[in-house]
């Protein structure tokens, strides 16, 4: 799908990260963009560094993706500004901390309502919209960890596996139409989700800061260079899009090596 000055987007988890970097790639390209997330100050920072260049319409909603009711208004609020979606990028996320054993039934149900759940919604009720344009677009991020599966991460990644499923049966159903479906696996990106990473339950805090100190030292793509990559698979009507030469590497890792992956590359994927 070719984006251009009449591609409405629409972007959840935009106050930081991807979603930030997209808005602001998608600024100068696009006739509209709808913004979303929960974060109050990052959304502003978002909105102020587009600019006075930007020339595409600009709206922006505190939502909780994981609530239903919320994206249902947010749905409603982004049609009656924009009139149309073409584009649809359900980019929010979070991160969690621990073994299956340290992480409590509550943790799981928070970090799946986001992760998981955020990306329902947002299939499920914009939709109905996208598939009434010409030309239209999903964008479903999922993660390397939607490719493999290391120790500490099983919440994390059984999110990511669920999207990267959930995004290829979607796109097998949707062969034919005018919307296109891409599922997204960025490696490591320099965001602060690894930061921002909640420890489960019975986990013991200082992994977390372990554990984004080591992403901060391994992760090397920027998100710039994420939504460039990203905007391009839309273009090209990529139906798989992976980010960083580490990405790359895993994958292949992965398919070569399925059930001993875990072996060769304990070095990067261990805290």
């Amino acid at each position: 799908m070719r984006v251009d000055q009449e591609t409405i987007a629409v972007i959840t988890g935009a106050g930081s990260g991807i979603g930030r970097a997209l808005a602001i790639q998608l600024a100068s390209r696009c006739g509209g963009l709808a913004l979303a997330d929960v974060d109050r100050e990052g959304l502003a920072e978002t909105r102020a560094r587009l600019g006075a260049a930007s020339q595409c319409r600009v709206s922006e909603q505190l939502v909780d993706v994981s609530d239903r009711a919320a994206m249902t208004r947010f749905r409603d609020e982004v049609l009656a500004t924009h009139g149309a979606v073409h584009l649809l990028v359900n980019n929010a996320g979070v991160a969690l901390i621990g073994t299956v054993e340290e992480v409590s039934l509550g943790d799981l149900d928070w970090l799946l309502g986001i992760n998981l759940h955020g990306v329902l919604h947002g299939v499920k009720l914009f939709l109905p919209t996208l598939l009434q344009q010409p030309r239209a677009h999903i964008v479903n991020i999922s993660s390397v960890f939607g490719i493999i599966a290391p120790p500490g991460q099983a919440a994390y990644a059984a999110s990511k596996f669920a999207v990267r499923g959930f995004t290829e049966a979607l796109r097998h159903e949707l062969s034919g139409s005018r919307v296109g479906v891409s599922v997204v696996h960025p490696g490591g990106i320099r965001t602060n989700i690894a930061r921002r990473a909640r420890s489960g339950e019975a986990a013991d805090p200082a992994l977390a800061a372990t554990a984004g100190h080591r992403f901060d030292q391994v992760a090397r793509t920027t998100p710039e260079a994420a939504a460039r990559t990203i905007i391009r698979g839309v273009e090209r009507g990529a139906p798989r899009i992976l980010i960083g030469p580490d990405a790359w590497l895993i994958d292949r890792v992965q398919r070569w090596f399925p059930i001993h992956y875990g072996r060769l590359m304990r070095r990067f994927l261990e805290p």
